[in-house]
């Protein structure tokens, strides 16, 4: 056999596998025993900006098990007079607009400005597996290589009433954490963009030209909300088009009632995809939150809001009591098969089962 064979046969051969119990890095660490959380150490760590230990509130806070989701509230109570200090900016717009890039390309502008941004990514929900690809990491995948980033997206499910409490919970974490830029991207569907403007300071609204979104724009009453439209992809043959767009929305800008900060809305041109017209957005961004800030209403918006998730959270859990009551499920299932064979109607079938909850 030559040397060759020889070498090649010897390196084919099985090595003998490692005897003996495997080390672990902590001999003393019990597996068997589950772990507390240590919400003091949770509190410091967050302060510090440690992504790990905020990831790790953020799940116990959308939590749906009781005694964990009690403790993310510990500690988010805990760090409350280290929250407040960000720029919370609401991003929408119809899928395909290319929110993702854009926020990608917004964010990285931040960095570089020498800020630290937190992406709050709510992803829809299948209707039919009640699945969530939770990619954003995926699309934004740049920005989530960063260490002045952080990204976190979460499932929309069925009630949008409940993400938006635990996304409006992770901003006031993230900005413990140190985050002074926090991007809360929405699904762009329905009711997910009043809720989002509902906690954020600035809320931008993303647009398409050459897509019959024009008229679509006109019509939906978001436009009123938009503190700032960009219409994006204005690139290439698309610039004439986007150019069009740009004052068709202006114009009809003109038809909506004064915002109550006093701010004059615009309508500005971007290409996220070959980075034009971003860093207009951060500037235009910036001379609202100075206006804001200067004449009072950034503070006095932050207030209502506060009411308003009050309101929200009575709400959602007197909800969240009704529908888990012990014995009212069952007397719900029978409403409605009452309410199906018109024995009963609704008014009635929600009186009843109202006194019963009560």
């Amino acid at each position: 056999m030559s040397p060759e064979n020889k070498k090649q046969q010897k390196a084919l051969k099985e090595k003998k596998g490692v005897t003996g119990e495997i080390p672990r890095v902590n001999p003393h660490f019990d597996f068997t025993k589950p772990q507390k959380t240590d919400i003091g150490l949770y509190v410091s760590e967050i302060k510090k900006g440690n992504i790990v230990y905020l990831s790790k509130a953020i799940t116990l806070i959308e939590s749906t098990r009781e005694n964990q989701n009690k403790k993310g509230r510990e500690i988010l109570k805990r760090l409350l007079p280290h929250t407040g200090n960000s720029v919370r900016i609401g991003i929408t717009g119809v899928p395909g607009v290319g929110k993702s890039t854009f926020i990608e390309k917004l964010g990285a502008h931040y960095i570089d400005k020498g800020h630290k941004v937190a992406v709050l990514a709510v992803d829809p929900s299948s209707s039919i597996t009640k699945g969530s690809i939770l990619g954003d990491k995926t699309r934004m995948e740049e920005l989530s290589k960063n260490p002045n980033a952080f990204i976190r997206p979460t499932a929309s499910g069925n009630a949008w009433g409940g993400v938006a409490r635990k996304t409006r919970e992770s901003i006031l974490l993230c900005e413990a954490a140190g985050f002074d830029r926090i991007l809360v991207e929405t699904v762009g569907v329905g009711q997910s963009e009043t809720l989002v403007h509902s906690m954020t300071d600035f809320f931008l609204l993303l647009k398409l030209a050459g897509a019959g979104d024009e008229l679509q724009g006109i019509k939906r009453g978001i436009m009123e909300m938009a503190d700032l439209i960009v219409i994006n992809k204005a690139e290439k043959d698309n610039i004439s088009t986007a150019q069009i767009a740009q004052k068709a929305f202006q114009s009809a800008l003109h038809f909506y009632p004064p915002k109550e900060s006093g701010w004059k809305s615009r309508v500005l041109l971007a290409s996220a995809l070959y980075n034009k017209g971003i860093d207009n957005t951060a500037k235009e961004i910036d001379k609202y939150m100075q206006w804001v800030s200067e004449n009072g209403f950034l503070d006095k918006q932050r207030k209502e809001q506060e009411k308003y998730w009050l309101e929200e959270s009575i709400k959602n859990q007197l909800l969240e009591k009704f529908y888990t009551q012990k014995g009212l499920q069952e007397t719900l299932n029978n409403m409605k098969q009452k309410i199906a064979a018109n024995e009963l109607t609704a008014f009635e079938a929600a009186d009843i089962l109202l006194k019963q909850f009560g």
